[in-house]
């Protein structure tokens, strides 16, 4: 894209690099905001489907505007600031969450070649992008000055450390398997894994328990159901948001939805083979490998909403056993495994 814009608008090369990137970071953001649109629509059908009820139906035809009319209600509400609280970090708090939401994205690759920062350590980043998220909740649940929210947001702080422990040792299988932290190397190294006929990791013996971890931490990671105890009404009224109206929360529930949107495609590309079609098949390539990507994040976003619909919420201390005396010390075996057989397999 550089070279189109220093070729066509005589540009220098400083120029075209800075609209080069501002034109791919533009070609992730504003679509990734409308899916996000589109995913809350249709969780809510799902969910309504769950339980044999209709769903939004009355914005728009089949209720398809019902996410921008509730986008316009918080828009056009008054933003809110409690007198105590802290208003620096109380504005600031849903910003990071929001933006730390959006930066994961520059290494997901969505085809071939197709990535904003094709960089040698694109899991790396992920991972630590992924543990900035939490910050905003921190910083919210502090800022508001309310017992409720700072509870919350020890409960946040408590359950990101639990789960991104594991989430550590379960990607280190994926990189041993795929020697390469780079994103696209690890999709290509899943091409024909599978008896050279089926492309993703998810089908190997050793790395599909890693695959069910994967996606529990990923439902803890980003504190939807059954791990949703940062916004447990029962006892936390709504959590770190309960101070926040008009915009500010509007970016926590972006932000939510972003990070959910963000697990399922890691989830795809790190064990389903990303762009690549479920089987090593000539014809099959004649999609475009976007397209194969898309339906698998449809199909993990899916996975997470029936999750949501039917599975009730864990008690905390269930939570922190699930993450520290389960998840850990299974991750941990796994790792001896994965890399003991690699050893046998791979250099003899």
């Amino acid at each position: 894209m550089t070279e189109f814009f220093q070729t066509n608008l005589g540009l220098t090369y400083e120029w075209s690099w800075f609209l080069a990137t501002l034109s791919g970071i533009l070609l992730i953001a504003l679509p990734l905001m409308l899916a996000v649109a589109i995913i809350i629509y249709v969780e809510r059908k799902l969910w309504a489907a769950f339980a044999l009820r209709r769903g939004p139906n009355v914005v728009g035809p089949w209720g398809v505007l019902q996410s921008f009319a509730d986008g316009l209600k918080v828009f056009l509400q008054e933003t809110i600031i409690p007198s105590a609280a802290n208003k620096g970090l109380f504005l600031i708090a849903p910003i990071i969450t929001f933006t730390v939401a959006l930066m994961a994205w520059a290494v997901i690759p969505f085809n071939s070649g197709a990535v904003l920062a094709d960089i040698n350590v694109g899991l790396l980043y992920v991972l630590a992008i992924s543990s900035l998220g939490v910050y905003g909740v921190v910083i919210a649940g502090w800022a508001s000055n309310s017992k409720y929210p700072f509870f919350s947001a020890m409960r946040a702080a408590a359950q990101m450390i639990s789960y991104e422990v594991s989430i550590g040792f379960i990607l280190i299988c994926v990189v041993l398997y795929a020697n390469s932290f780079n994103m696209n190397a690890i999709v290509e190294a899943q091409r024909g894994h599978g008896l050279g006929i089926v492309n993703g990791y998810v089908f190997n013996l050793l790395l599909f328990p890693m695959w069910v971890m994967f996606l529990i931490s990923s439902l803890a990671e980003t504190a939807r159901a059954p791990f949703d105890l940062t916004e447990a009404e029962s006892e936390l009224v709504a959590g770190y948001q309960t101070e926040y109206s008009s915009m500010s929360f509007a970016l926590y529930w972006l932000g939510e939805y972003a990070n959910v949107l963000l697990m399922c495609t890691l989830n795809a590309v790190l064990f389903f083979g990303g762009w690549l079609p479920p089987l090593e098949l000539e014809f099959l390539y004649v999609i475009p490998g976007f397209v194969w990507l898309l339906l698998k994040i449809a199909l993990m976003f899916f996975i997470f909403a029936w999750i949501k619909a039917t599975v009730p919420r864990y008690r905390y201390d269930q939570l922190m056993r699930l993450g520290w005396k389960v998840f850990l010390p299974i991750s941990l075996l796994f790792v001896v495994l994965t890399s003991g057989w690699l050893m046998f397999t791979r250099y003899g």
